[in-house]
């Protein structure tokens, strides 16, 4: 089972820019997909931003689209999400999750943490005050 750790987040103004990091340990398979999902204050998980983690191949929710970037770097076992232009409404808890076996598109439309029954991890907090 793969174990994934979360790290970048932080409080920044509005316009500015984070990067969050997801490194990986323990197994994983050409038909490994990853993805960013976040929480807001009294909301339910929004999957963001999705990637293939063989052929690159991503998907972006329409609230991060042309703002975010996803990248990984499979020899270090990373994956990224850049973040710009960012706004109040980007305030969450970012968490993120690996999969096998279907699209990034599936993954990030997914219910992820109920389909699979997990309690998610602490994840990491971005803030965009007002």
């Amino acid at each position: 089972q793969v174990q994934l750790q979360e790290s970048g987040g932080g409080s920044v103004e509005a316009g500015g820019s984070l990067r969050l990091s997801c490194t990986g340990s323990g197994p994983t398979s050409d038909d490994t997909v990853m993805g960013w999902f976040r929480q807001a204050p009294g909301k339910e998980h929004e999957g963001i931003s999705c990637i293939n983690w063989d052929d690159g191949s991503t998907y972006y929710a329409d609230s991060v689209k042309g703002r975010f970037t996803i990248s990984r770097d499979n020899a270090k076992r990373t994956m990224y999400l850049d973040m710009d232009s960012l706004k109040p409404e980007d305030t969450a808890i970012y968490r993120c999750v690996s999969d096998v076996v279907r699209s990034p598109k599936s993954l990030c439309e997914s219910d992820y943490f109920t389909e699979y029954d997990i309690t998610p991890g602490q994840g990491t907090q971005v803030t965009v005050p007002h």
